[in-house]
């Protein structure tokens, strides 16, 4: 959508214009509207997409980290090994603690990095986790667009990036879901023609 912000002039415009009106200011095709459209009515309802929710972002870096909460669901109670009883794993938003945020113009200046120290288990109060991101294998934070920070398990970070809160429209497969057997039957056919 980068390619129709120029014929969007101001935010009140994007929230108040119509389909017609998107077309007459050249947003084609048709496709591109309702897809704004339908991004325009998320966001007025608090859909928003992965990384909506993050409060602790500096020039569009989020940090993410695995935290203990405690727990009183019946099968939190019972420890794991890698989890104390009572209690249950959460991706939070913290704050950015990790320095390695490599500089593209001067790589060498930003090598240092500042240990990290797993932390202590905080309160579910103010653990509120983030939407969209999830625990893989235990240590390790998993969903689009996360970057994994090297020697500090359970800590990654989420960038802004072109087509991260982007709904990819699916492709069809042999004609799509009508056409599908008529296709493959032809391929079939021709196969066994071309083989004799």
């Amino acid at each position: 959508m980068a390619q129709h912000a120029a014929k969007i002039p101001t935010w009140e415009a994007l929230f108040t214009l119509s389909s017609a009106q998107l077309r007459e200011s050249g947003v084609e095709p048709a496709r591109a509207r309702r897809y704004l459209l339908w991004w325009r009515e998320r966001f007025r309802n608090g859909l928003v997409g992965i990384g909506g929710d993050l409060t602790e972002v500096e020039k569009g870096v989020a940090e993410l980290r695995i935290v203990e909460v405690p727990s009183n669901r019946a099968s939190d109670q019972v420890a794991t090994l890698s989890k104390d009883p009572g209690t249950r794993k959460v991706v939070v938003n913290t704050k950015l603690t990790v320095a390695a945020m490599p500089d593209p113009a001067n790589p060498v200046d930003n090598t240092k990095e500042i240990g990290i120290v797993p932390p202590p288990k905080i309160d579910a109060a103010s653990a509120k986790a983030v939407k969209g991101i999830k625990i893989v294998r235990g240590n390790t934070i998993g969903g689009t667009g996360v970057e994994y920070i090297k020697g500090h398990p359970g800590v990654a970070r989420l960038r802004v990036q072109d087509g991260l809160w982007e709904q990819r429209r699916g492709h069809k497969v042999d004609g799509g879901e009508r056409r599908q057997a008529e296709v493959r039957a032809k391929r079939r056919a021709q196969e066994r023609k071309d083989s004799r």
